[in-house]
């Protein structure tokens, strides 16, 4: 069972580092190659912290949509306060 779940996690590793090499050109995450995509759209905006940058597992912003942006992090920022208050 363990190994089961050991070689589950090794197949989704290699599939991330295909998609990185394809995304990239390098498997060892080599960024500065890949400067002109739109996942790089808000690299500059308040909250982006080392060493993940900006953060977007999802693909919400892929786009690069600006209105789109400050309208989520507007609901972001709500939702939090709603948190914060609970």
């Amino acid at each position: 069972s363990a190994k089961l779940a050991d070689c589950r996690l090794a197949m989704m590793a290699i599939i991330g580092m295909f998609f990185q090499d394809g995304l990239t050109g390098s498997a060892w995450g080599d960024w500065a190659l890949y400067g002109a995509s739109p996942l790089r759209a808000f690299e500059n905006e308040l909250g982006v912290q080392e060493p993940v940058g900006f953060w977007d597992p999802l693909g919400f912003t892929a786009d690069g949509d600006l209105l789109a942006f400050k309208r989520r992090r507007c609901v972001e920022l709500k939702h939090g306060r709603i948190c914060m208050l609970a």
